[in-house]
């Protein structure tokens, strides 16, 4: 595959990612760490190189089924990790507390350089930003691992156009990663064109809308009892019946195209701008193979003029969290 300008501080990734978050946490008890391991090296083979993790996704299971995956290729990937929290594993990670101190920071970063199993951590993104410490102190935190040798690229997560502004002020922002796609947009208003501006590349998370745009969940699907998703009010059985009209809407051009609604979606992501990286999840290897499939699906104007209109149009019954 082509890969990609991540933003303009000189970070080259695969035009696809993937995102590791779901095979060690969230949608029910955690894969085989053999099978998942095979799937990463198959995602190599097949031409990804950049993979996304964090140390809370576990907590920090996760990273480590990528350090011992991606070792023997680490010249070959970019690893994207986050801090921003302090852990207590005897609590749900839905309550952790915010910690971006910069002390912390650099904790976290020599605790995810050993489970990653490198020197250097490629993308060490602020996970969400922490209201008690100014964006200005975590930017020169990052700043000083990265004169160090310790971290490449400095990003971000979920970041308002403030917190954006100040922290590239300290020190570049080479990627902000944040929730987009056909059924949520509301980067469009404000945070793409300052990413645009600032020549800060985009990470879309959740590019499949959490699974909802391949078109496999209906109105009776039932998630693992552990499924993060049971949760969430776009995912409540009345609420996906409604939106269902949208995922049918766009299932027509996908037919017409013949591909599939998952790569309609995020082919739609990569024909937006070329500094976009998407990271979809998955533990299975005829999903990687779509998902990377789709840049490969080449979308007119016509055809981004209809899904334009459709994601405009229709409403999306639920909140995203």
């Amino acid at each position: 595959m082509k890969k990609r300008k991540l933003g303009t501080c000189g970070l080259e990734t695969s035009p696809v990612g993937l995102g590791c978050m779901g095979m060690s946490a969230v949608y029910g008890a955690p894969a085989s760490r053999k099978e998942m391991i095979s799937l990463i090296h198959q995602a190599i083979e097949w031409g990804v190189n950049f993979f996304d993790t964090a140390e809370l996704y576990g907590p920090f299971t996760n990273e480590e089924l990528l350090g011992e995956a991606l070792s023997p290729y680490r010249d070959q990937v970019v690893i994207a990790t986050k801090f921003g929290f302090q852990i207590d594993k005897k609590k749900q990670p839905g309550h952790y507390q915010l910690n971006s101190h910069p002390a912390h920071i650099k904790q976290v970063a020599e605790a995810c350089l050993k489970r990653l199993k490198t020197d250097q951590i490629d993308l060490f993104y602020q996970h969400r930003v922490d209201p008690n410490i100014p964006i200005e102190d975590v930017a020169g935190a990052v700043k000083e691992l990265i004169q160090e040798g310790k971290v490449k690229y400095f990003g971000l997560s979920e970041a308002d156009e403030d917190a954006i502004r100040r922290a590239h002020a300290v020190h570049p922002v080479t990627a902000l990663q944040s929730e987009y796609s056909l059924w949520w947009r509301e980067p469009e208003t404000g945070i793409l064109p300052l990413v645009e501006e600032l020549g800060i590349g985009f990470v879309p998370y959740s590019p499949l809308g959490r699974g909802f745009l391949t078109g496999r969940i209906g109105e009776d699907t039932t998630l693992d009892a552990a499924d993060m998703r049971n949760n969430l009010p776009r995912f409540k059985a009345e609420v996906r019946k409604a939106n269902l009209i949208f995922v049918n809407a766009i299932q027509k051009i996908a037919d017409r195209k013949n591909t599939t609604l998952g790569q309609i979606a995020i082919a739609w992501l990569l024909a937006q701008k070329p500094w976009i990286v998407p990271i979809p999840g998955t533990r299975k290897t005829e999903r990687l193979k779509e998902n990377i499939g789709a840049s490969m699906v080449e979308l007119t104007p016509d055809d981004m003029d209809e899904l334009n209109t459709i994601s405009a149009e229709m409403r999306i019954e639920g909140d995203r969290y």
